[in-house]
């Protein structure tokens, strides 16, 4: 007869392992440590083989575990023992996952000689060489150290994303979701990509890159080369950049309208779907304190603003003067982004202005430090801002493309949470922000009478929004920063959360409804 040496309820036997988890966890380390010898220059014979036995064996191991896991357990909701977890409570384990998966970012980033990458025509060697037979195949080229990581990207969020759909089965939404990102990140970011690749050839050059990566996520789709590039390729090429322009002002208005910001962030795009699978353990980490929320606000719309001044002192870089030979010179392209962010400026000032409130300042601070650069871009010319322009690229990929979005954002799920770079870092989630903000029908509605103040929904909101507040009081919620994941939703044991598209009237309703003194309560159900 055993007896427990504890009596509190919620850690039960949360650490421990079943016997089936723990041969699962081996199986899934001998494939990492298949390839970790090959990073250490382990010369295999038969590469495609030993590539395909590491990869199999890691994803072996992760389904076995989730399987164990899950399917053992009746549905329903599944968080149990986070906070008494070493990995997932900024333990040891954390510190040590976060500064493994750091240092693994540094060195993909600015020594991937280290991982093996042949430089000035040398064959690959190490880790990257035993990747070279799966990027024959698919694009006939060797690897690259960007072909690893997206290898290895999509096979996180395929594995991982199959624990989460176990995880969350008593949620329609969750599953049809998570199939989605998995979806996009296989199709239009790994495969697609890499059969473009192959239709390259001496006389034929199409850019290939994430098909599902829009301006100004995609920040370097406007620069010279890659126009150039567009061009070149014939209909096929000027298709794809006619699909980026209207992406940027037609798809995307019109989905964010209709469905908010959750179409991009939490259905298709690779960031936020590795962010909700492999990232989901981390959820809980994000901070929720109103300091990080007001550092947030200023940080990612200054990476708005940064990246649409760098945009546009690129694309004014090449463009020319003579207004006989181009219809498109540099003064009709600065008048023109001035005058639309004139429009949309006023017209967010003039219809929204009530609900903006002190967003407004915000919004205002970024206006004319832009257009500020515009007018002075025009007075000083173009040798100036081609070297800003330069300048602006070089700063943006090496702070925000590389340190923001992949050391730092990723590196440290087990320390900041799983969603750092969405919540401070990326310009996408804040033009879909504002968006969101000012036109969508999307919101999450709250039964304020249901609500028990557990608080597992603000717990596991990874945007660190406090979700129990707005439950308390009954009020929608509608924030800029929510990628509509629905995990709040998800995690309500009462039903007092959920995810809607509705009519823009009453969507936002700024009065605190407690007790319903001096409000008319069926006027204010009628509005919602």
């Amino acid at each position: 007869m055993s007896t427990q040496s504890h009596q509190n309820l919620s850690l039960a036997d949360s650490k421990q392992l079943s016997t089936q988890q723990k041969v699962a966890s081996g199986i899934g380390i001998l494939g990492l440590f298949i390839l970790v010898l090959a990073l250490f220059n382990v010369n295999f014979p038969n590469r495609g083989l030993v590539l395909a036995s590491a990869l199999g064996l890691i994803a072996t191991g992760a389904i076995w575990f989730a399987n164990n896991a899950y399917l053992s357990k009746s549905k329903g909701i599944k968080n149990d023992g986070v906070w008494f977890k070493s990995i997932s409570s900024r333990g040891l384990t954390g510190w040590i996952t976060g500064i493994a998966l750091t240092s693994f970012y540094i060195v993909l980033y600015f020594k991937p000689v280290w991982l093996g990458m042949g430089i000035d025509g040398a064959k690959n060697t190490g880790l990257i060489a035993l990747f070279d037979p799966l990027s024959k195949l698919l694009s006939g080229n060797p690897a690259s150290q960007w072909f690893v990581y997206g290898t290895l990207y999509t096979l996180a969020i395929l594995i991982f994303g199959y624990k989460f759909i176990l995880k969350y089965r008593h949620n329609k939404y969750e599953q049809l979701r998570t199939a989605s990102v998995m979806f996009f990140q296989l199709a239009f970011a790994f495969l697609i990509p890499e059969f473009m690749a192959r239709l390259n050839s001496d006389s034929f050059s199409l850019p290939y890159y994430d098909l599902k990566n829009i301006w100004p996520l995609n920040y370097y789709n406007f620069e010279q080369y890659r126009v150039d590039d567009f061009i070149s390729a014939g209909d096929v090429g000027l298709g794809l950049l006619i699909f980026g322009l209207v992406s940027i002002f037609v798809i995307t208005p019109i989905l964010t309208y209709k469905y908010g910001k959750r179409w991009y962030c939490s259905w298709v795009c690779g960031c936020g779907g590795l962010a909700e699978t492999a990232g989901d353990a981390f959820r809980h980490l994000s901070d929720k304190s109103t300091f990080a929320w007001k550092v947030e606000r200023w940080v990612v719309h200054s990476v708005l603003v940064f990246v649409v001044l760098m945009t546009t002192a690129v694309v004014y870089s090449y463009l020319g003067d003579d207004s006989s030979q181009y219809w498109l010179t540099k003064n009709v392209f600065l008048y023109s982004v001035a005058g639309l962010l004139t429009i949309v400026f006023a017209g967010v000032l003039f219809f929204k202005r009530q609900e903006l409130a002190k967003d407004a300042k915000l919004g205002a601070i970024g206006y004319f430090v832009i257009i500020i650069t515009l007018i002075a871009m025009h007075q000083f010319g173009m040798r100036l801002f081609y070297f800003e322009a330069e300048t602006l690229r070089s700063s943006y990929g090496f702070l925000i493309g590389s340190i923001f979005s992949g050391v730092i954002g990723t590196g440290f799920y087990p320390i900041f949470g799983n969603r750092v770079w969405c919540r401070f870092g990326c310009p996408m989630a804040a033009i879909l922000g504002f968006q969101q903000r000012l036109f969508s029908k999307f919101r999450i509605t709250t039964n304020g009478g249901q609500c028990i103040s557990c608080g597992n929904c603000s717990t596991y909101c990874e945007m660190g929004i406090d979700v129990r507040a707005y439950a308390q009081k009954g009020e929608n919620i509608v924030r800029s920063s929510c990628v509509g994941c629905g995990v709040c939703s998800a995690v309500c044991p009462r039903g007092v959360l959920k995810l809607e598209n509705d009519s823009m009237n009453g969507r936002i309703n700024s009065q605190s409804v407690l007790l319903g003194n001096d409000v008319d309560l069926m006027d204010l159900l009628n509005q919602k």
